[in-house]
C-alpha cells in the first residue's frame, strides 16, 4: 500500500476515533453517580489523553521512506476497533468490586511502558516500519528485557482495557490484534535483521515478553 495513502487513512482515522472516546467520556459521567461508570469515565479519558500523546507520531510521514506500509493499517484498524468496541457497549458491572483493581492497574502501567519504551528509542520509534540509513540498536530501559517493548505495552494496555468494559465484541477484537501484532513483528524484524548487531541482540531477548514469546 501506498504509503502517502496509509498516512491519510491513519489521519482520517485519528479523529474518529478520539470522538468516540469523548461520546464514552460523556455517556459515563451522564450515570457518574455510580462508581463503575466514573471509573470508566477517567479509563477513557486516561485511554483518550494517550492517543492524543501519540498522535503527532501516528499522522506524520516517516524521516525515510518505509520498509513496508502493508502492516500499519489493519494494525491501527484492530486498535481503534478494540478501544471502541469496549467502550460503545453497555458497562456490565453496577457496584464498585475489589477485581476491578487488576485490569485498571494493567492498563495503567502497561501505558507507562508503552510510552517509556517510546521514549527510549527516540527518533529510532516510528508508526512506521522504518530502517534509518544510521540505524543503530537500542538495548537501554525496556529493549534490555524485550525486542518489542513498546508493543508489549501497547497489547497489554489494551487486555487490561477491554477486561474493563469487557463484551464479546471487544474480546473478539482482541485477539484479532494479537494476531495482527504478531504479524507485524514478524514483517518488521525481516527489517531489523538487516541492521549490524540485531541478530546477537534478537537471540537473547524475548519479543513482547520474557519466557513467553
Amino acid at each position: 500500500m501506498n504509503q502517502r495513502v496509509v498516512v491519510r487513512s491513519l489521519r482520517a482515522l485519528l479523529p474518529l476515533t478520539v470522538a468516540t472516546f469523548a461520546v464514552a467520556i460523556g455517556v459515563h459521567l451522564t450515570r457518574a453517580e455510580q462508581p463503575p461508570h466514573l471509573l470508566a469515565a477517567l479509563l477513557c479519558a486516561v485511554y483518550l489523553l494517550w492517543m492524543l500523546a501519540e498522535a503527532r507520531i501516528t499522522v506524520r510521514h516517516p524521516a525515510e521512506t518505509s520498509a513496508e506500509n502493508r502492516t500499519l493499517l489493519p494494525y491501527a484498524l484492530a486498535r481503534a476497533g478494540t478501544g471502541v468496541s469496549a467502550v460503545l457497549w453497555p458497562l456490565r458491572w453496577d457496584r464498585l468490586s475489589a477485581w476491578m483493581v487488576v485490569p485498571i492497574a494493567l492498563f495503567l502501567g502497561a501505558v507507562a511502558v508503552r510510552l517509556v519504551a517510546i521514549r527510549t528509542l527516540g527518533r529510532f520509534y516510528s508508526h512506521h516500519v522504518v530502517r534509518y540509513t544510521d540505524h543503530t540498536i537500542v538495548t537501554t530501559g525496556p529493549y534490555r528485557l524485550v525486542r518489542h517493548p513498546a508493543y508489549t505495552g501497547m497489547l497489554l494496555a489494551h487486555v487490561g482495557f477491554v477486561a474493563y468494559f469487557l463484551n464479546p465484541l471487544s474480546a473478539l477484537l482482541l485477539v484479532t490484534l494479537g494476531a495482527v501484532l504478531v504479524w507485524r513483528i514478524g514483517v518488521e524484524e525481516r527489517v531489523l535483521l538487516d541492521i549490524p548487531g540485531y541478530r546477537g541482540y534478537a537471540s537473547g531477548r524475548a519479543r513482547l515478553l520474557p519466557g513467553v514469546w
